[in-house]
């Protein structure tokens, strides 16, 4: 007897033949439209991503050589700038010391209303000095109970303190901040620091800020620096480390350095409130007021400092999904900020040639708009496209070469993750999916182009809570964890990436393999710290 096999048994002899024409007529489709269409498309998209990158490869070998001069040749911000302690006048008193007002904006932050609250108490400045306001926006009654009571404490305390409410949130943490400084006794304030309500600064933190805006009247901001208290919670915050300390080690010193221009990180800085009212004061047309508010007192010829040894205490995000909303304001807000503010930054005649093109080029273009586009387009979209189509090569050195430069000299700011280098490249890559559809929304005004949802602080009480709840009673929602983009881009991976184990030349497919698993991780949910039902 003739033996029979497997796939004679599972498919007789007719479909067999049916599916072999199928597949057949397929691939001649394929093959017909694939050469005049798909062809020349993928070459363009080469092209512009090539372009990208090196446009990006000359930004970050820029910042890195400036930074080495900064740090081997530049001057303290004490030497830089005129900086003296203030001293004490007996016949001023207290009165030698300027006015600060301290502002908290806050949304139903039940973990961390105390802690913010108590240390811009603990500030150390002369108290008849000094004001600190309350911006509370939140909408849960028990919350609010709970920090006007706090604020009440610190009051029966000797401390100035204001709790402020609003009847609605209009212009979010812009419209907090606008409203609180409408009132009448901040006309007779100098300075205001703002911190969020995660924040802790140190209690000197104003001795070391206030002298520099004393003493030099061109500068209208000073921000510090951010320390993470719980960078080592899980593998996530390690990433986000990784590429807030780039930002700060790097993006700011240099533009604090060079132009006197960064964008203001909205907390942990003191501003000129003169300079404010002379910038048009907060608005709320975007979601990042901050730096919409940097800009605009930037045209008007103010310069700014940071201070990189100054830092102050705070919390990174430690789930997924506070970490989405979060980079997607972050990359909504200064794309659409562009789109607005690109002309009137061009027609600006109060600042010089090569400070504009510094804010537009550099500052925007290419950090805010071309870093989150070239990293998903070539490298999750673009380049596993190649191996479905051999005809279009991707040369070695836009691959390889510049991608591998710029990943080390993003790496540099956090020399203790180094051995992560690897696990922050696949994690990027991840984010640059919502950093570009983001980046897209602000672009062309899209549906969530005003969406503010307040980053979400845990605090150590509550995941301790979570932890023995989750313990006890595990659940699991389906849209909790589910993310359907994560789950499609790394399908689309793990098919480029099998298609080019069994025909490629090129090898991608050790990438295409790990990037895939990096999507489906993020996908299923497995990424932070997960909190059940939050």
């Amino acid at each position: 007897m003739e033996k029979i096999s497997n796939q004679e048994l599972l498919f007789p002899e007719g479909l067999l033949k049916q599916r072999d024409d199928v597949t057949g007529q397929i691939g001649l489709i394929w093959d017909q439209i694939k050469t005049p269409i798909f062809v020349p498309i993928l070459k363009l998209a080469v092209i512009i991503c090539l372009g990208m990158s090196i446009m990006l490869f000359i930004e970050r070998v820029y910042m890195g050589i400036v930074i080495i001069l900064v740090k081997m040749y530049g001057k303290k911000p004490e030497k830089k700038y005129k900086w003296e302690t203030i001293k004490d006048d007996v016949e001023l008193g207290s009165s030698a010391y300027p006015m600060v007002l301290v502002q908290i904006p806050m949304y139903n932050e039940k973990e961390v209303y105390q802690l913010s609250i108590g240390t811009a108490c603990g500030l150390s400045w002369p108290s008849d000095r000094i004001i600190i306001q309350v911006l509370d926006d939140s909408t849960d009654s028990t919350i609010k109970e709970l920090v006007a009571m706090e604020c009440k404490k610190w009051a029966n305390k000797g401390i100035n303190i204001k709790y402020e409410i609003r009847d609605n949130r209009n212009g979010y943490k812009a419209g907090a901040l606008k409203e609180g400084m409408k009132h009448n006794y901040v006309k007779n304030c100098d300075y205001v620091a703002i911190f969020d309500a995660d924040f802790q600064p140190e209690p000197d933190f104003l001795w070391r800020t206030i002298p520099f805006l004393m003493h030099n009247p061109q500068l209208a901001l000073v921000q510090a620096r951010w320390k993470f208290v719980n960078s080592d919670e899980c593998l996530m915050t390690r990433m986000q480390e990784m590429s807030l300390d780039y930002h700060f080690t790097v993006e700011q010193e240099v533009g604090s350095s060079t132009y006197a221009f960064f964008g203001f990180n909205g907390t942990a800085g003191v501003w000129r409130i003169s300079a404010i009212n002379e910038a048009g004061g907060w608005k709320d047309r975007t979601t990042v007021e901050d730096m919409d508010l940097a800009v605009r007192a930037s045209l008007k010829g103010w310069k700014f400092l940071y201070l990189g040894d100054l830092q102050v205490k705070n919390e990174l995000p430690s789930t997924f999904k506070a970490y989405r909303f979060q980079q997607h304001r972050w990359s909504c807000g200064p794309a659409n900020l562009f789109r607005k503010m690109a002309l009137e930054i061009i027609r600006n005649e109060k600042v010089s040639l090569w400070k504009k093109v510094h804010v537009i080029y550099s500052f925007f273009i290419v950090r805010k708009v071309i870093a989150h586009v070239v990293t998903f387009a070539f490298y999750c979209i673009v380049l596993p496209a190649t191996v479905l189509i051999p005809e279009v090569e991707v040369p070695r050195w836009g691959a390889v070469y510049i991608p591998t430069i710029i990943t080390f000299l993003n790496a540099v700011g956090t020399p203790r993750s180094l051995h992560l280098l690897v696990f922050w490249i696949l994690f990027e890559n991840v984010m640059s999916l919502h950093r570009t559809k983001a980046t897209f929304i602000g672009l062309m005004e899209g549906v969530r182009v005003n969406e503010w949802i307040v980053t979400e602080k845990l605090g150590d009480a509550l995941k301790f809570k979570s932890v023995i709840k989750g313990y006890r009673k595990p659940r699991f929602r389906f849209g909790d964890r589910l993310h359907i983009l994560e789950l499609g881009v790394g399908a689309y991976l793990l098919f480029c990436g099998c298609y080019d184990l069994l025909y490629g030349k090129n090898h991608f497919f050790l990438y295409l393999f790990f990037q895939a698993f990096a999507f489906f991780v993020a996908g299923f949910g497995y990424v932070g710290t997960f909190v059940p039902g939050s």
